[in-house]
């Protein structure tokens, strides 16, 4: 489910919805607008999908919180 297999296309990956949620990280957002810019999106769909997705480039030091929002990059 992570990572795209034989039998999980990309799109239906974490690391695909993962991909989504960091192309919507052009500037600093907060999680309610990071939703709503992406809830439509096929690979994220579900709340749950998101926030499984933000906590997985979370663990990668990929994004960052500050000051209640989510950015890109380390510190």
């Amino acid at each position: 489910m992570i990572m795209p297999t034989k039998h999980i296309p990309a799109e239906q990956s974490l690391l695909g919805a993962g991909a989504v949620v960091f192309s919507e990280l052009s500037q600093p957002r907060t999680v309610t607008a990071l939703w709503e810019a992406v809830r439509n999106t096929r690979s994220v769909g579900t709340f749950e999908r998101f926030v499984l997705a933000v906590t997985m480039l979370y663990a990668l030091r990929v994004v960052r919180f500050e000051a209640g929002v989510i950015v890109r990059g380390p510190p």
